[in-house]
């Protein structure tokens, strides 16, 4: 039986990319949805006309955004099977969608995370402050609670009722590593399947500035410290 395949892409300001994110998006995709964080720019015009459902949501933060589209899939197609997470800067291959959800659909895996490698990662498309900041998450994870993650990339596949299940909360820049911690708490079956990385299109808004970067580092080593994984 074919699986409802929903897809949730945050994006703010992402005039010059949002459109080939959409484009490139595999056709086992029922529904793109792009949540336009406070966008000043055409970027809500450029995903609607790519094909991609547009919601607005003024308050700022990834998780707000994530939230936002959630909320829209509880409401308007509560039958979804599977939901995918993509940033809308073009740094991941959009193509590589239907490898992250191929365990989820074959495999019974409830949650599968597309980890950056190195070999696969285009020269500049992540800055020292996010390798070292991943290496550090994923070493703590690992000496805390036994995890297997060696990213803490954006994009990711999960389960529709199991990602209802994890209740997430973080509303900015600490929604990639609750997902993940929880994941751990309920006993999740997870893996990581390897994708490539490129540089994005225009600067990003956590990494390209040192106050994004302190806030999400300090939010992320938070999360890893004080939530109880087990």
């Amino acid at each position: 039986m074919k699986k409802s395949i929903r897809v949730i892409i945050p994006a703010f300001n992402e005039a010059d990319s949002i459109g080939k994110v959409v484009s490139h998006i595999p056709k086992i995709v029922d529904e793109v949805i792009v949540i336009s964080n406070n966008s000043t720019d055409q970027t809500e015009e450029n995903a609607k006309n790519a094909g991609a459902t547009v919601l607005k949501e003024k308050q700022k933060g990834y998780g707000y955004a994530c939230l936002k589209g959630m909320d829209y899939i509880k409401n308007n197609a509560p039958e979804t099977d599977i939901i995918v997470f993509l940033d809308g800067d073009f740094s991941d291959y959009p193509e590589d969608l239907t490898q992250i959800v191929s365990p989820i659909i074959n495999d019974h895996y409830d949650f599968v995370l597309g980890a950056r490698h190195k070999k696969g990662r285009e020269k500049g498309a992540m800055t020292f402050p996010q390798v070292f900041g991943n290496w550090l998450s994923t070493t703590l994870m690992k000496i805390l609670y036994n995890a297997k993650f060696t990213d803490l990339g954006p994009f990711r596949a999960i389960k529709y009722d199991k990602l209802l299940m994890l209740d997430m909360q973080d509303k900015t820049y600490g929604w990639t590593i609750e997902m993940q911690l929880k994941a751990l708490k309920y006993n999740l079956k997870y893996k990581e399947v390897k994708v490539n990385y490129r540089n994005r299109i225009g600067t990003s808004k956590v990494s390209g500035t040192v106050k994004g970067a302190v806030f999400a580092g300090i939010k992320i080593i938070g999360w890893i410290i004080k939530y109880p994984a087990k």
